[in-house]
């Protein structure tokens, strides 16, 4: 099989990339590990910046979107019995927009097949091969068969632990890492949010997080030791934690229910450099691990997207390398910043081993500050509702 770009990984990013390319007749074969169901079993976060809404709509899978996704003009951030909210629009005049990134991916896939694009489940073995030569293909096997495919580019979006990243020659890239002494315990249930925005709560229980996926589903969590299990959290304990985590006036309005879903997810912080080797670039997950308190994940995987799709739409259209070239170095500089926002987010918001009353002192300190100057707030608002491209 020949193609012009092939994706490894058909995940949001992977499946974003082939749609906004399709819109501009270039050909991409994606390649995905598991089942449709499989990859929409997973649930992930679910705010959405204004550049990935405006890229959704530009691929032409807006519509549910529109329909179905809430707008966000503010957050609200509590510490101990205190509470205040950063209003978003008033220093950036653009909302957030909550909506699943399951449900974002669900509407890809049907994007994809509405337009007969060649998507291959249940691949194995896949090999990257080439990729400093100007033929690079990828090998791999589905249901024991051997298959190849032929590609001008080949883009990696298969995440942290995906082949990709391991294409390039250890000597040849860069990793940075933080791995976070805590996890996040989280849970769904069919249960009116407890607020109509979010929530981030630092308290001397720990940090925790109220979120939704509509006026009827929502999402939360609680901080959780990194060895922890879900089996030590019925669903009672998992409120009463979360009760204890939210200042009483919040925590009042609190309906609870059976837990659908839940699980732990550990934090991490990483980043590699660089993000293209050859004719093989790197984009999202592959790329780069934020902890999930900065919401940046998907959000910093939609703009490599943007990077990326422009640059291969500018080769194949006008011959012009030059966003190709650039791709690493303009990701890299939005990903930092990304990382930065997303560590920030998480020092100030959670409890540490050995942390001492000073430290906490501090951390409440901060966000006293935040809630009292203007400044700290808009620099909040824009990095939350999001950097431009």
């Amino acid at each position: 099989m020949k193609t012009q770009v092939a994706i490894v990984g058909g995940g949001p990013s992977g499946l974003l990339l082939a749609q906004l390319l399709y819109k501009r007749n270039i050909d991409a074969v994606v390649l995905e590990r598991q089942t449709r169901d499989y990859v929409l079993q997973r649930i992930r976060a679910g705010i959405l910046e204004r550049g990935l809404v405006d890229l959704m709509h530009e691929a032409g899978v807006a519509g549910r979107l529109q329909q179905e996704g809430l707008a966000h003009d503010g957050t609200v951030i509590s510490y101990g019995a205190e509470h205040f909210r950063i209003p978003f629009t008033k220093y950036i005049a653009k909302p957030v927009v909550v909506y699943g990134q399951t449900e974002v991916t669900r509407d890809l896939y049907d994007a994809r097949e509405a337009c007969g694009g060649v998507t291959e489940f249940r691949v194995e073995d896949v090999v990257i091969n080439d990729v400093t030569t100007a033929r690079p293909y990828v090998t791999y096997r589905v249901e024991g068969q051997a298959r190849r495919i032929d590609a001008d580019y080949i883009v990696g979006c298969d995440g942290f632990h995906g082949v990709s990243r391991q294409t390039i020659p250890s000597e040849a890239r860069k990793e940075f890492e933080k791995v976070y002494p805590f996890g996040w315990l989280g849970i769904l249930s069919e249960t009116p949010p407890v607020n109509d925005e979010l929530i981030y709560a630092n308290s001397d229980q720990g940090f925790a997080l109220c979120s939704m996926r509509n006026e009827n589903l929502s999402r939360y969590y609680v901080q959780c030791s990194q060895s922890d299990s879900t089996d030590n959290w019925s669903d009672a304990k998992f409120w009463d934690a979360l009760r204890q985590r939210l200042p009483e006036s919040l925590a009042e309005n609190l309906v609870t229910g059976p837990s659908i879903e839940k699980s732990i997810a550990p934090l991490r912080s990483f980043v590699v450099e660089p993000m293209r080797w050859g004719n093989l670039f790197l984009c999202g997950d592959a790329a780069h691990i934020v902890p999930p308190t900065g919401a940046k994940g998907l959000n910093t995987a939609a703009s490599d997207v943007h990077y990326l799709y422009n640059g291969l739409r500018q080769f194949y259209e006008d011959d012009d390398t030059t966003g190709i070239d650039g791709y690493s170095e303009k990701a890299l500089a939005r990903v930092w910043k990304a990382e930065r926002f997303s560590w920030w987010m998480t020092s100030v918001l959670h409890r540490f081993p050995g942390q001492t009353d000073f430290d906490a002192r501090m951390q409440r300190a901060e966000l006293a500050f935040i809630r009292e100057n203007e400044a700290a707030q808009a620099s909040m608002a824009i990095n939350y509702v999001g950097l431009p491209y």
